[in-house]
């Protein structure tokens, strides 16, 4: 019965009482459907308000690039026709119904149930959808499983207004499109889109700010290919990996024998990205007179190899990204303010991820998905109390720390469900030099077990025997740790009629 379910719609409805964001939101209520409702691949839909397409906000169950692929046109498929008249549909068997458009080419994987849609509105105004999928339908009431989504749309429908319509800056409203090479759809980073979006067609220098790890040389990439000089070199260069003595004659070029060593001539990256873009990464870290030579070229387009005195046209258009503090620097003479105004033109900041949570599981789903195809794994899952510990975390190291967290997740993992022991120390707790918080083995090794535990009552719907089988253990030995550890069975259970 619904009442059963009373505890995750009071959950929903704080969350959104709370005037929490969409996208903060939408990560564990459609995680909720799944582990609290039975619901599974729940998955909101919206609009897109210049061609009326349907495309994916966020989904639990999906990969990432399923997420991305999907799109329906007006009046496609269920989701296309629920968006279109404004009334629920259910689908009692999938691979009984031509209406079911099946773009996930869900049936040839052989999965098989119920399907449940119904309309997000605000006012008159419908949204989007919110659907999901009932895998065992022969043992529910799929009515009230519309109830439950028509509730939770409801719910949700102020939050889903405002991120429609909310803009991110007076000036800039955050629908720029998403460029493929990026993932994420917080709202911060909506705002990055729409900037790369109106910046990327045009020639102007982009100054990138953001910490260390948070995707600055893949925005570059953006940029280039979103210009018109996609067809051109993209070339990157780490100021700060090149030491003083050869900085120069990386990015201009040399002479033959205009110093040791030198003994033919070499063209700089400047002239190798003649035609195209050049990335000047940590751009702080330029020492001096590289900085002057360096505003010669922003100023006049052109360079002059070390040994020569003759000047060089270039056709580039610069990128540069910096983690430091440039203003402070100006400030303590080690950045020229003139080299610092001809950088600073068009200035995008990328969030840590620490401002961008929403993100956190769909980065982590989409290097699962990198990592299995590079090490030969066949990871499909993440357990929930590893979910909990990415999502709790403050990521120091941002997206790049995620990634190594997951490829070293990826490689311990021996199953396809990754569980919160497979990630490293540093997520589990406190750091282990604090000797007030130092865990010993009995408490590591009992961690361990409840979330083996848990994981298998999630993968059994609360049937302790089913559980205790899976794990090679007797019920009485389940009935005494489930007590042990405090864990309620029936928060996994499927309710029937």
């Amino acid at each position: 019965m619904v009442q059963r379910w009373l505890g995750f719609l009071d959950d929903v409805a704080a969350g959104v009482q709370d005037g929490a964001e969409l996208d903060e939101l939408l990560g564990p209520i459609l995680r909720g459907l799944s582990e609290r409702v039975g619901l599974h691949r729940a998955t909101l839909m919206l609009a897109d308000r210049t061609d009326g397409h349907l495309y994916i906000v966020a989904a639990h169950g999906l990969t990432p690039s399923e997420v991305r692929r999907v799109r329906y046109e007006p009046g496609e498929g269920v989701s296309g026709r629920v968006m279109a008249t404004g009334e629920a549909m259910i689908v009692p068997r999938v691979s009984q119904d031509d209406a079911f458009a099946d773009k996930l080419r869900a049936r040839e994987g052989g999965l098989d149930g119920a399907f449940v849609c119904v309309p997000v509105r605000h006012g008159p105004t419908a949204y989007g959808t919110l659907s999901a999928w009932r895998l065992d339908p022969d043992d529910v009431d799929l009515d009230d499983d519309r109830r439950v989504l028509h509730v939770v749309a409801a719910l949700l429908a102020t939050s889903v207004e405002r991120h429609v319509s909310g803009t991110a800056t007076p000036d800039v409203e955050p629908t720029g499109a998403q460029p493929n090479n990026l993932i994420g759809r917080s709202k911060v980073m909506r705002e990055v889109y729409a900037l790369v979006e109106q910046v990327a067609p045009s020639s102007t220098t982009v100054l990138l700010r953001g910490e260390s790890g948070t995707g600055k040389e893949l925005v570059a990439h953006a940029l280039h290919e979103g210009s018109p000089r996609s067809r051109g070199p993209f070339v990157k260069v780490n100021c700060a990996a090149l030491p003083a003595t050869i900085i120069e004659s990386e990015l201009f070029g040399h002479e033959r024998g205009s110093f040791t060593g030198a003994t033919e001539r070499r063209r700089g990256r400047f002239e190798l990205a003649h035609g195209g873009t050049i990335f000047l990464d940590e751009i702080g870290d330029l020492g001096p007179e590289t900085q002057i030579k360096l505003l010669r070229v922003l100023q006049e387009r052109e360079i002059e190899r070390v040994g020569s005195a003759q000047p060089i046209p270039v056709d580039v258009r610069v990128i540069a990204a910096t983690s430091r503090d440039l203003e402070a620097m100006m400030a303590d003479t080690l950045f020229r303010p003139d080299l610092y105004y001809r950088l600073n033109v068009f200035p995008i900041h990328l969030p840590p991820l620490r401002e961008r949570r929403a993100d956190v599981l769909l980065l982590t789903d989409h290097f699962v998905e990198v990592f299995n195809r590079a090490h030969g794994k066949t990871v499909r899952r993440i357990a929930t109390p590893a979910i909990d510990l990415l999502m709790s975390y403050h990521w120091p190291g941002n997206v790049r720390e995620l990634e190594n967290c997951v490829e070293r997740a990826v490689l311990l993992c021996r199953g396809d469900v990754l569980m919160a022991h497979h990630l490293p120390p540093s997520l589990q707790g406190p750091e282990p030099e604090d000797p007030a918080v130092q865990a010993g083995l009995d408490a590591t090794l009992g961690a361990v077990e409840k979330d083996l535990i848990l994981d298998a009552l999630k993968a059994n719907r609360g049937n302790m025997a089913a559980a205790a089988r899976q794990l090679h253990i007797t019920e009485r030995i389940m009935g005494l740790r489930i007590k042990h550890y405090d864990i309620d069975p029936a928060r996994f259970k499927v309710r029937t009629r």
